[in-house]
């Protein structure tokens, strides 16, 4: 072959391939992560109140101990009138918290979060003798806009004990033989939107608030007042999670 087309041959040649492609499981894995988003908060105005959920680690077992709730009811006390910040209304269950707050802004609302979920932490572990994290992950906040969203949060956060008792096909209550009704494990001797309370536990009520309360009044409107216009809350209700 001649010189000239043996060269016109060579610059015809596709250049070397240096990636072979994409292959069915190369790279790094994916993680699978079901905890709550680290992406920017939203900002959040002084008029709406949060829902806010606490997850404790599998290791703790249940916070639904007598110890474990006398200790976190002391932690209300102490942070429910934080700066900017107040907690209207808790409950413990056996792997979560849920708490109901009011803050100025998403810094306030951070700040004082992070002071409970210290003080939680520290707690805990002293009383379980124990270190480490205590939390699964930060916590997970929803903005409530309506007064029918502040009143199905409220109603759930309070009667959560008749929501899991539900999932487990029991009767979940503070005192065994009970049905479902109040919980000793929430702030519900504070809360004045009850249907109706059994006498006994109005008298249960009256003597729990004797005390130094764990929760701050509310100040927003949707709080003291917009919420009411879908209907005060009965003990028996069984809340379903927000969508």
């Amino acid at each position: 072959m001649p010189r000239r087309a043996k060269r016109q041959l060579e610059m015809t040649l596709p250049p070397p391939r240096t990636w072979g492609g994409r292959r069915k499981g190369a790279g790094r894995k994916r993680s699978k992560s079901s905890g709550v988003s680290h992406l920017r908060r939203p900002a959040l105005a002084s008029r709406y109140p949060v829902l806010v959920t606490l997850k404790v680690r599998r290791e703790l077992r249940t916070l639904r101990t007598k110890k474990r709730v006398q200790l976190m009811r002391r932690i209300f006390v102490v942070v429910c009138r934080g700066e900017g910040f107040r907690i209207v209304d808790w409950s413990i269950q056996g792997d979560h918290i849920h708490v109901t707050v009011e803050a100025v802004n998403a810094a306030a609302l951070s700040r004082g979060m992070q002071g409970l979920s210290i003080r939680i932490a520290r707690g805990l572990n002293k009383l379980c003798g124990r270190s480490g994290p205590v939390f699964v992950d930060r916590y997970h906040a929803r903005i409530l806009r309506s007064p029918r969203e502040v009143r199905h949060a409220r109603a759930y956060v309070l009667n959560n004990h008749n929501h899991h008792g539900a999932d487990y096909g029991i009767r979940l209550s503070a005192r065994p033989g009970d049905r479902l009704g109040v919980d000793s494990f929430s702030s519900w001797a504070w809360f004045d939107g009850w249907c109706e309370l059994p006498p006994g536990d109005a008298v249960r009520a009256a003597r729990e608030r004797e005390g130094p309360p764990p929760v701050a009044p509310a100040q927003t409107w949707l709080m003291r007042v917009g919420w009411r216009r879908h209907g005060l809350v009965r003990i028996d209700e069984i809340p379903r999670p927000s969508r």
